[in-house]
């Protein structure tokens, strides 16, 4: 016992001593500091063994605050020192690097060969063609999103900025992101906070993405106000509209933002009271049922003069979206476009469960979508984007071939505007001035270049896609599908994605002649009048 005692201690005893000892001889020149030291910890180790919230302090007084120091940086230590290139924590190193080096349209070239283990179960590839392709202006790589009932299409990038709201990025992060997408020519999605003056300053096309929340076009018991949405749609900046009913990382939990990072430009912006959270419902209270979303497509539709309307979701229950896709069939009412969002997605702030464990990946989610509309004659009307964990020209070619049309990125474009993957967006301390509300971190982010790097970003991602359709012998990138990519199964075994996954005929789930057990099963479960599965 006396043992424990001294090794707990001891430390603090010899500082405390060692104070008291030296005071007498404070006149010799070189002991001041030592004192002034000693006495600085002694009131440290006072304090720890007085405070009662935690316990390793008050039995190891002075020391026990190394643990709190080391456990403090050890994101930053793994990163920088012990993370290997390949680690995905949530992204590599080398996934971080390719973004960086695009963004400052330095070479991404690497010599002397691969560093992925090509043999290892997972390992996924493009195969190439023995009769490259020229290689194609990847300007020309745009995505025409309006179907019948849409009096405005628009011409989207293959490649966008996924929501990311004003509130949980900075005035400077926002004004960077639609300046970049101004000078590339693609769509800057705002996220669930609404339009900011900082999405309005620079004039890049904006997707204007409606929450539960109802961020924007708000009334004042926080219900739909279809005035006040009309008003913000129909200007020239907004093209489409697209109604958030999840997203991947927390999906049927709503969104967060901290009250301390609201500010009266906040408030103002979403109007929302300041002095606490804003949580947005994990629910939207215009509709209630699947025919009822499509009713308030239409609606909204028609408030913007006519605009693109679509939705994104973080697919859940099957049946939920085949009782959507029943709803189109009953009612005739069909969405301009789909966003399928993969659980594999970033947010601000979020329950760990949900982000761990809640929600469907990108590939099945988006297959099952793809299916569905194929398998009841609707995929030619409706466009299909794509968004989680989208950083390179091999992951938007990857989900080209299982069913997208386009591909959008959020962290990416974080990356190129400086994210350092610091993971402390909640905090308000964001290193990098990205995620943060306070005046004096967000000044180190400079607008004009970082603009030019989200641009820069954009131009060099969607060049290396070209350089990869042309080794594979194709033009455009519609004309990628499941045959081209493969993957490794296992050390003797590899599979195209073709072989791998499912694909419907067209009209299969409408003829009733459907040949997956799984899909007739959900099929069968789908109700256009509600969420709620049929009973068998």
């Amino acid at each position: 016992m006396n043992l424990s005692l001294l090794s707990r201690y001891a430390f603090f005893a010899f500082c405390v001593l060692f104070t008291l000892g030296s005071l007498p001889f404070l006149d010799h020149e070189w002991l001041g500091a030592f004192t002034l030291l000693g006495a600085v910890l002694s009131l440290i180790g006072i304090g720890d063994l007085l405070q009662k919230r935690h316990a390793v302090r008050r039995n190891y007084p002075i020391l026990g605050n190394i643990r709190y120091l080391v456990e403090g940086i050890r994101p930053e230590i793994r990163q920088y020192l012990l993370e290997g290139d390949a680690e995905q924590l949530p992204f590599s190193r080398s996934q971080r690097s390719l973004v960086y080096s695009r963004a400052k349209n330095e070479g991404a070239d690497k010599p002397f060969g691969t560093l992925s283990d090509v043999y290892q179960s997972g390992f996924e590839f493009i195969s190439h063609s023995m009769r490259p392709a020229p290689l194609t202006d990847p300007c020309s790589f745009r995505v025409e999103i309006g179907g019948p009932q849409c009096r405005q299409p628009y011409s989207a990038s293959l490649f966008n900025i996924s929501a990311m709201s004003f509130g949980s990025l900075s005035a400077n992060a926002i004004r960077a992101l639609n300046e970049g997408a101004k000078l590339g020519d693609f769509y800057h999605d705002t996220g669930e906070g609404s339009i900011s003056p900082y999405h309005r300053e620079h004039g890049g096309d904006l997707v204007w993405e409606l929450g539960s929340g109802y961020f924007g076009c708000r009334a004042s018991d926080g219900r739909f106000d279809a005035e006040r949405f009309a008003a913000q749609a129909c200007t020239p900046q907004v093209k489409m509209i697209e109604i958030k009913l999840s997203q991947g990382a927390k999906p049927g939990h709503g969104g967060i933002l901290p009250k301390h990072k609201i500010t009266a430009e906040i408030a103002s912006t979403r109007g929302i009271p300041m002095g606490e959270d804003c949580v947005s419902p994990s629910r939207h209270s215009a509709f209630s049922t699947p025919t009822e979303l499509l009713q308030f497509i239409a609606q909204l539709r028609e408030l913007s003069g006519g605009k693109p309307v679509g939705f994104k979701f973080c697919l859940g229950h099957p049946w939920e979206f085949m009782g959507i896709v029943k709803a189109m069939l009953e009612t005739g009412i069909l969405p301009d476009f789909i966003v399928v969002d993969g659980k594999e997605g970033g947010t601000g702030a979020a329950p760990l469960e949900f982000t761990d464990h809640l929600g469907v990946p990108l590939r099945e989610g988006l297959l099952f979508v793809h299916n569905t509309l194929v398998g009841s004659n609707l995929r030619d009307k409706i466009k299909l984007g794509a968004s989680g964990k989208i950083v390179s020209a091999f992951d938007i070619a990857r989900v080209l071939a299982i069913g997208a049309d386009w591909a959008n990125s959020a962290r990416g474009f974080m990356f190129a505007i400086g994210c350092i993957q610091s993971q402390s967006c909640h905090t308000n301390k964001c290193p990098t001035g990205v995620a943060t509300q306070d005046p004096l971190r967000q000044r180190a982010l400079v607008v004009e270049d970082k603009a030019q790097r989200v641009h820069n970003f954009h131009r060099n991602t969607l060049r290396a896609l070209a350089e990869m359709l042309a080794a594979a012998g194709l033009d455009h990138p519609a004309q990628i599908d499941a045959k081209h990519l493969v993957q490794r199964m296992s050390a003797t075994e590899i599979k195209l994605f073709a072989q791998q996954h499912v694909f419907l005929a067209p009209g299969e789930l409408v003829s009733g002649e459907i040949s997956g057990e799984f899909y007739e099963r959900m099929w069968n479960m789908a109700r256009a009048d509600s969420f709620e599965p049929a009973l068998a």
